[in-house]
């Protein structure tokens, strides 16, 4: 004989509870969908002007320049911009081809490879100064090292050159004073680059001074106590424990540096224009001259060289100075 278990009053209520709630909220999720879209639409609406801006100023000019480097621009008629004669990787091979792109190439590695790991030694070095052995005056130090950064390159350039005046200017002055023939320094291709060099490191070590601080400070002092409880000396300290946690701002100051060093234009282009025998001919400064010669394609494509370059650098410095954690 079949019993069949009949609901009990408990249930029955709970059934009838939970099928208003149910339906309370099956009512309100259309209105939070439609509150959701309310939300997307003024973001999108909000993000319109930038956005408009970003694809005609940035965007476009990217595509167009990746386009030119593909085509013939010489030949193109300039009633008829758009008739232009696509030759694939031709301007890259006839890029390659240049014995002066390479000059510019290797001018630019020199900067790079010197002038960002003493950049990267003199601001930590700086940063370790003012957090440690620095007490009196700090502020003053902070902004002086930091005031470069926020001058006008061209005005720093105007007054490094001046300065190296072979004749009247003040280090050669100075080498006077104690019997030293001060030789003419922008226009010697020994001298050059090497000045341009110091002249970059000088002006960007603020920045990283001021992130590598910025990092020093917030070290646990917890862990520094624990490592000199353990016997640990200065040095040991800063390698093991401090080094180790600066690794964020050492990687973000690398790439920001780095990349300013493979397009570093201005210090060439105001003080040299390239010279002397193109010892100081960058990248960016041979395709700055490619595009007043009227080379768009040729100028188009050592862009896309840089931007290359530039990633590389960026990927490699990510796989070395990135968190092993």
């Amino acid at each position: 004989m079949s019993t069949k278990t009949l609901p009990g009053r408990g249930d029955t209520d709970q059934q009838s509870t939970a099928g208003p709630e149910r339906s309370a909220e099956c009512r309100h999720l259309p209105l939070r969908g439609r509150a959701r879209g309310r939300r997307a639409r003024a973001a999108w609406i909000l993000a319109a002007p930038f956005l408009a801006l970003f694809a005609t100023f940035m965007l476009l000019p990217l595509v167009w320049s990746l386009l030119m480097s593909l085509t013939d621009t010489s030949s193109a008629d300039l009633r008829t911009p758009l008739n232009v004669s696509f030759i694939g990787l031709d301007n890259y091979v006839r890029l390659f081809q240049d014995e002066q792109f390479f000059t510019a190439l290797r001018n630019t590695a020199v900067f790079v490879l010197v002038a960002l790991p003493l950049t990267l030694a003199a601001g930590l070095a700086a940063a370790v100064a003012l957090d440690r052995g620095v007490r009196r005056f700090r502020a003053v130090f902070r902004v002086g090292f930091y005031l470069p950064v926020i001058t006008s390159i061209v005005a720093v350039a105007v007054v490094w050159k001046t300065l190296l005046e072979p004749r009247a200017g003040l280090v050669n002055l100075v080498l006077g004073w104690f019997g030293i023939d001060g030789p003419a320094w922008l226009a010697d291709t020994r001298f050059a680059l090497p000045v341009m060099i110091v002249m970059a490191v000088w002006r960007n070590l603020g920045t990283v001074m001021i992130i590598m601080l910025a990092g020093l400070q917030s070290v646990p002092q917890s862990l520094m106590e624990a490592a000199e409880l353990d016997g640990a000396g200065a040095w040991q300290r800063f390698w093991r424990v401090t080094f180790p946690l600066l690794r964020p701002a050492l990687l973000l100051t690398a790439v920001t540096t780095g990349i300013g060093y493979l397009q570093f234009f201005d210090e060439p282009f105001v003080m040299t224009d390239g010279g002397p025998l193109d010892s100081t001919l960058s990248a960016t400064l041979y395709a700055y001259k490619q595009f007043g010669n009227g080379n768009y394609e040729m100028a188009s494509a050592a862009s896309y060289v840089i931007f290359v370059l530039i990633v590389a650098l960026t990927v490699l410095q990510f796989r070395v100075l990135r968190d092993k954690d």
